[in-house]
């Protein structure tokens, strides 16, 4: 290739593509004959490697026009045409571990486990192979290519085994080698519901099937399947097939065993994913809305950005932002059930703003109710009052000041489950939507119902459908495409404009945060007190000492967890001054989502303190009674530290 110096972040990425190309060709000639006793090596390399082309291609899809230095001609088409040269590297290395993988294959998803198990590197910088080995590799391809569109034909029923599979999961048909199978249903995720001579069905690995011709031949011939292990009753060779299922290599990138089980089985649709959201929600706090409660420094360091006193009104000055609104979740429609194997513990939203590549606030939750008669229905209260719980609220506040042309709201269905055969516990996403906050002229979009269609897999993965079974069972006709449209999984949601006060109540809010509008008052009040603690009280700008607030020390804590929040709102309701009564939160079990047993007992606890609360005319009768048992208070609870929980001026999380 060229020897020119890059220029540009999509150059880059290119010549990274040329280089594992390169590396790749050399593994698959040398892996053509391998020495005894080098398999498993071979492996190894082709997993790193495998690896390697996905970071580049996660890579890929995170640049944009506007990061290069100069003009790019047709800039769409190139990055279009890498992504399918990246995607081509990674189906074959994904084909060629199966066959280094000979001895142990039974499912595609073993592959990969066996990645996530293999993190060893091996040597990177191979040597470009000579032109015929492209010029075959190429052929072979064309070849592989022309076989699957025979074996994918909805009119090919008979295969014809190319190996022995034994059964993984209940469901599975276990089948030998050279035997012939009726296929019932070719699914898009490579496992196909078959039926053999005694009649007996199951789902069976595409990988392990050929097409199964009038004299018992195989159409297998590629010269990538491995060595002969019998002959057919005709004394046809028979080749093990070990191409994977193309689609399923799209996949691999972003998801678990766990995900693909429950898909090849039937328990979920193939476009679920691992909650994407989920998984950043666990791995700290930078998503949550404690962090983006805290108060921001500037990028000195020494003053607050986002918290200035307004001397002469004897409060925090109002910040004005970007985006200010209120979304409405109205409803969730057809979206699909999962199998009888798992149990739903708990059906939800998930939304944060986000830029097409970075999540650009917290990530705020609502919890949906369905009903038995009409499960593929989610709903959500569009406005909490009383007892019902602040989970529930679909009423949200979205606040930034992000200058992002590409901002919007990032909206994840997700489930949390119960896998019956096995206890684990699991996040699934059903789907995701993204609303973009202001057009290509900068203007905001309009406030409006606004109905999304729902995507399959991540975020970050385009044209995936949540169901393809509904889009396959399709007619070609007008009239079908049309009824497949109105069953496709879709979220309703409602921007709203804001009032004169509404807008008012919103500034006093941190620039970047998301909630529930049910407990906002809170909020503001906890705001509030955060400047009299820092910026009016304190004896001198500089000082840092330990600021002695309970409310400050714990506030934070209590908006991660929703039925502390309730309990809030229920005594702040009874008596402003009752707020302080989130002491008494160490008192509870510990806070775990989706978890009935947990939520039951912390709100009898929490029941329980307001009754008693309410008899005895305040907090203090309650805590100070020896009838009573309480942890002792340790200093580091009661005690707010703000150079450890200011946040740093950062513009992208």
């Amino acid at each position: 290739m060229s020897g020119r110096r890059d220029r540009g972040p999509l150059q880059r990425v290119q010549r990274r593509s040329r280089e594992l190309q390169a590396q790749v060709q050399a593994l698959r000639a040398e892996s053509a004959a391998p020495a005894p006793g080098r398999r498993e090596a071979l492996r190894q390399r082709c997993m790193q490697l495998k690896k390697l082309v996905d970071e580049n291609t996660n890579a890929l899809y995170a640049l944009k026009k506007a990061d290069e230095p100069a003009p790019v001609g047709n800039y769409s088409q190139r990055k279009e045409e890498e992504e399918k040269l990246l995607l081509k590297l990674s189906q074959q290395l994904q084909k060629l571990v199966l066959v280094l993988d000979q001895d142990n294959v039974t499912t595609s998803y073993v592959v990969d486990q066996e990645h996530q198990k293999d993190p060893q590197a091996e040597d990177e910088n191979e040597e470009e192979e000579e032109s015929e080995d492209e010029e075959s590799s190429e052929e072979e391809d064309s070849e592989e290519a022309d076989e699957d569109k025979l074996l994918d034909d909805p009119n090919v029923k008979e295969c014809i085994a190319v190996g022995n599979f034994n059964a993984q999961q209940e469901g599975d048909l276990t089948f030998m080698k050279g035997e012939v199978l009726l296929i019932h249903d070719k699914k898009a995720d490579g496992w196909w519901v078959a039926e053999n001579s005694k009649g007996e069905r199951g789902l069976v690995p595409r990988t392990y099937l050929a097409v199964h011709s009038e004299g018992g031949e195989s159409q297998a011939q590629s010269e990538e399947h491995i060595e002969v292990v019998d002959e057919t009753a005709s004394g046809t060779e028979i080749k093990k097939r070990t191409d994977s299922h193309w689609s399923a290599v799209r996949r691999a990138v972003t998801e678990n065993d766990t995900v693909e089980v429950l898909a090849a089985t039937g328990a979920v649709p193939a476009g679920f994913r691992r909650s994407t959201l989920f998984q950043l929600l666990e791995k700290g706090n930078q998503f949550r809305a404690s962090y983006f409660l805290q108060p921001e420094l500037t990028p000195s360091q020494v003053a607050f950005k986002d918290l200035v006193w307004n001397s002469e009104k004897n409060t925090i000055y109002p910040r004005p932002t970007r985006v200010s609104l209120i979304v409405t979740l109205c409803s969730c429609k057809m979206i699909p059930l999962p199998g009888l194997s798992i149990q739903v513990l708990s059906r939800h939203v998930r939304l944060c703003l986000f830029d097409g590549n970075r999540v650009l606030s917290n990530i705020h939750t609502v919890r949906a109710t369905w009903q038995p008669k009409n499960p593929q229905t989610w709903t959500f209260s569009p406005r909490v009052t009383g007892i019902l719980p602040s989970l529930l609220d679909g009423d949200c506040f979205v606040r930034s000041s992000s200058l992002s042309s590409d901002i919007g709201i990032l909206f994840e269905l997700g489930i949390t489950y119960l896998r019956h055969s096995t206890g684990e516990r699991g996040e699934l996403s059903c789907g995701w939507a993204f609303l973009k906050l202001f057009t290509s002229d900068g203007m905001p979009v309009p406030s409006k119902m606004h109905e999304l269609l729902l995507n399959g897999g991540t975020p970050y993965e385009r044209g995936i459908e949540v169901d393809p079974s509904i889009s396959r069972r399709a007619g070609s006709g007008v009239f079908h495409q049309f009824m497949a449209l109105r069953k496709q999984p879709v979220l309703l949601v409602k921007l709203r404009s804001l009032s004169v006060q509404s807008k008012a109540i919103l500034n006093l809010l941190p620039e970047t945060l998301l909630g529930s509008m049910c407990y906002i008052h809170l909020l503001i009040f906890y705001r509030q007190m955060l400047g009299d603690a820092l910026l009016k009280d304190r004896i001198s700008i500089q000082s840092a000492d330990v600021i002695c607030s309970p409310i400050l020390a714990t506030f934070p804590q209590l908006v991660d967890q929703p039925d502390l929040m309730d309990a809030l709102r229920s005594a702040w309701a009874d008596r402003e001054r009752t707020l302080k009564r989130s002491e008494k939160s160490t008192l509870l079990p510990d806070h775990k989502w989706a978890e009935e047993e947990s939520e039951a007992s912390r709100w009898r606890v929490i029941a329980d303190f307001l009754k008693k609360s309410q008899e005895n005319n305040g907090a203090l009768h309650y805590l100070l009674s020896s009838e009573n048992t309480h942890k002792a208070f340790d200093i580091s609870e009661l005690t707010y530290d703000f150079l450890r929980e200011v946040r740093e001026n950062n513009p992208g999380v």
